[in-house]
């Protein structure tokens, strides 16, 4: 039951920030500054690029698990998740399954062999299993991708925010911007880690005063779920196998493993983090410990969309004009409830910026480490750690500065933000596909990587951008607006939108905006059957992962048997995942052995240690004398990876 005080909806006015909803919120940007600082003071006498792009490569699990928690949960899914609950209804929740999948295969099928590697990026494996080219090629698609979205994810929160709460737009924006640049450049992967972890605290922290406080005022969430239940808000039994339907179980479930597979498993930015632990353990138990972490984000938001939209099931915001777009009606709710207690506003706003610092701060981190490792290091390999060091910090700077350009940039965009979204997506897709079919198909050759990822791309982009410019509907539940004091737009009170700023439509799921869901305009189901290309263009973003991948692998393979297929003896065994092995470790070893077509995998994976052994025994014999090593045949080549030599037989 509310109470007494009055509401948007009730008074045509939102409110707005007060004194000390500023200084909570610059405590929370000094505290992340000073953290940066910190590490940057206590390791200014270490030049190391291992230092400053991997933490040294000894951190806790801990910390490692909290920043891939904060790295892509960002302010986009803090906004979006509860406006998805009020919009469509409780069947998101379902997604929630899917985090299990997804941090299975990041953890045993692609960080095993980035972490065995000891790569610096996720890029360097291409080269090793494929070419130099397929490397760049992958360099450059994961850089212009992670630009994008910075510019986007500082943008869109803090556009929202100024219209709901009339903190200042491009205050917002240069302050969260600059101060995130300078303690990513100056405090390296530590001070990545350390403030991922607080912004994370802080994220909990806001979603629960809200939730808390929301549960006061509606008489519990009991009541809130019962008003969302009679509103045709609560279902969890769409399971429809049709790839159309936005969000069926099977999407949400299946499709959104591959998504999130793509984020965790082969993206830079959280590939760099898992990296950075001391043992493969310790970076497999991050990723799981990380996994609950997901859960408690997820099951925070949709709790307060459910209260949101009792909270306004008699009056739509949007319906009313308080708000122009989904994203701004979570601000507008935290206002409504908690502008009465000086500073909770401020707190709110500093949970939904420690989402952006975070991914900010993981995309710079990232950018520094593929420009530094996979562009400028190939071609100058002899500089000195120290040069190195301090043009990664150079590196991350300038990637700052242009991510505030491109921000300004967006805010000239208008409508086509979303185009730029569903690009980042579409750009991510592929890639999941080519390190796929690098791992676990052993005959591809790099024309087949080339095919592959460049037909994935072009397919991609052609069902992004015709879903874009079709804009294909989806069915939403009703919504009311009798509880609306109608009245005030008769006297000329009811605040006018501000016609000068763009609202963005923000998705739910920050990796896979890859389709313009029309969120707010559909309120029924498209008139009529879906046929031909419109039915290729209304499938849900949701599938836009699993079907890249597919495409990459099919043609992939089809080039590679085509053109001459690599042959998986003469592959190195640590740029192959014995997947039957990962995957059905209880089957006999006679079924499994020839499933890993002769390639023999030592450590965890060798079913056989003896049949290992003998081959060992068989390519080289090592003979040490003061200190040095003897190769006995000249048929012995030597392979450098990170501070380790591996030996194998040449064939």
């Amino acid at each position: 039951m509310l109470s007494d005080r009055s509401y948007s909806f009730n008074t045509g006015q939102k409110n707005t920030f007060s004194t000390v909803d500023y200084v909570i919120f610059g405590a929370t940007l000094a505290v992340s500054t000073f953290i940066g600082f910190f590490y940057a003071i206590k390791d200014r006498k270490i030049s190391d690029t291992k230092l400053f792009l991997l933490a040294g490569g000894n951190m806790n699990f801990v910390p490692v698990s909290m920043s891939l928690l904060a790295s892509f949960m960002s302010a986009i899914t803090l906004l979006g998740t509860p406006a998805e609950m009020y919009n469509f209804g409780t069947m998101y929740w379902w997604i929630g399954l899917s985090y299990a999948g997804s941090v299975a295969l990041a953890a045993h099928v692609y960080v095993p062999i980035f972490y065995r590697l000891r790569v610096t990026t996720c890029y360097e494996y291409l080269e090793m299993r494929f070419s130099r080219g397929v490397r760049l090629m992958g360099t450059c698609i994961f850089s212009m991708q992670m630009i994008i979205y910075m510019s986007i994810v500082l943008y869109g929160p803090s556009l929202a925010l100024n219209a709901v709460t009339g903190l200042s737009l491009w205050g917002a924006i240069i302050s969260v911007g600059s101060l995130c640049t300078i303690y990513t450049a100056i405090g390296g992967m530590k001070a990545v880690l350390w403030t991922d972890t607080f912004q994370t605290v802080m994220m909990i922290v806001g979603l629960l005063a809200t939730l808390i406080q929301g549960c006061y005022e509606m008489g519990g969430f009991t009541n809130a779920w019962n008003i969302a239940e009679q509103n045709h808000r609560v279902y969890f039994d769409d399971f429809r196998a049709d790839p159309t339907v936005r969000h069926s179980f099977w999407a949400l479930t299946i499709g959104s493993a591959f998504l999130w597979g793509s984020v965790y498993g082969t993206n830079q930015a959280q590939v760099q983090r898992t990296l950075s632990c001391g043992s493969l353990r310790s970076a497999q138990l991050a990723l799981w410990v990380n996994f609950p972490g997901l859960c408690v984000i997820l099951l925070l938001s949709c709790m307060v969309g459910i209260v949101m939209y009792a909270f306004y099931s008699t009056c739509d915001p949007i319906s009313f004009k308080l708000i122009m777009a989904s994203d701004q009606m979570y601000p507008l709710f935290v206002m409504d409830l908690l502008s009465h207690v000086p500073g909770v506003p401020g707190l709110f706003v500093a949970c939904i910026f420690s989402g952006t610092l975070s991914t900010i701060s993981s995309g710079l981190n990232s950018l520094s480490a593929v420009t530094l490792t996979d562009i400028i290091r190939p071609v100058f390999p002899d500089i000195s750690e120290k040069r190195a060091t301090n043009i990664s910090k150079i590196i991350a700077l300038l990637y700052g500065v242009l991510c505030l350009a491109l921000t300004y940039v967006a805010s000239k965009l208008g409508n086509i933000l979303q185009a730029a979204l569903s690009l980042f997506g579409m750009l991510g897709a592929p890639m999941l596909g080519l390190f796929t079919l690098g791992m676990i198909y052993p005959w591809a050759n790099y024309k087949g990587a080339y095919a592959g990822t460049l037909t994935s791309l072009v397919v991609m982009l052609w069902i992004g951008g015709g879903a874009y410019i079709t804009k294909p509907s989806s069915w939403r539940p009703p919504i009311s607006t009798e509880g609306c004091n109608w009245n005030l737009t008769q006297d000329g009170r009811l605040s006018p939108w501000n016609t000068t700023a763009t609202p963005v439509l923000i998705s739910t799921i920050t990796t896979a905006d890859v389709i313009n869901d029309t969120v707010i305009a559909s309120a029924s189901l498209a008139e009529g059957p879906v046929e031909g290309l419109d039915r290729l263009y209304s499938l849900s973003y949701l599938w836009y992962s699993c079907l890249a991948m597919l495409i990459v692998c099919v043609v992939g393979i089809i080039v590679s048997l085509i053109t001459g297929r690599q042959d998986p003896r003469k592959l190195d065994a640590r740029l192959v995942c014995p997947i039957f092995d990962v995957m059905f470790p209880f089957l006999p070893e006679r079924w499994r052995k020839p499933l890993r077509f002769g390639i023999v995998h030592e450590g965890k994976y060798a079913a056989d240690e003896a049949e290992a052994e003998v081959r060992r025994e068989s390519i080289l014999t090592l003979q040490e004398e003061d200190g040095s090593i003897k190769l006995p045949s000249p048929e012995i080549e030597v392979l450098l990876s990170g501070n380790k030599v591996h030996i194998t037989e040449k064939r």
